[in-house]
């Protein structure tokens, strides 16, 4: 009768990459007024556009909490340009699935990792193809009856 599977609750009850960095490159923030969830995540970007460091602050339920370490965990070691593709899909494949109701959380990991990408690329004057369009103040429909396609 398990809702998690083992992925998920080792992200839930030990999650990775918890905290705030200190002078970040970039930062998002992310939440949903639908369903309460909130989602900060800052990144340290090099030289060479990759990220070395990512941190997550979430309020939220344990599938929002399980994102956004998964995600985090996903990021670091990426370039830029790799992490901005990183979709909610992608996530939540690497967790072993979320139930149906709870794909929305892996959606605002998406959006507040491309929020965090923006606030980057806004600082530093830099313009990235994954960012065009992209409003980090746009709601989404956090309710998606299947997970969105990439």
């Amino acid at each position: 009768m398990a809702l998690y599977n083992e992925t998920v609750m080792e992200h839930f009850m030990n999650p990775h990459n918890v905290g705030e960095i200190e002078n970040p490159d970039g930062k998002g923030t992310y939440g949903s007024p639908v369903c309460g969830d909130m989602m900060q995540i800052t990144i340290k970007v090099d030289e060479e556009e990759k990220i070395v460091d990512a941190k997550f602050k979430t309020f939220g339920c344990g599938s929002a909490i399980a994102s956004s370490s998964m995600a985090t965990d996903m990021i670091i070691g990426m370039s830029v340009e790799e992490a901005l593709d990183l979709s909610n899909k992608k996530i939540v494949d690497e967790l072993g699935g979320l139930p149906p109701a709870k794909i929305h959380c892996s959606v605002l990991a998406e959006h507040a990792i491309k929020s965090a990408i923006y606030d980057y690329a806004t600082k530093y004057g830099k313009t990235y193809a994954g960012l065009e369009g992209f409003d980090p103040d746009a709601e989404e429909d956090h309710h998606h009856d299947d997970i969105e396609e990439e």
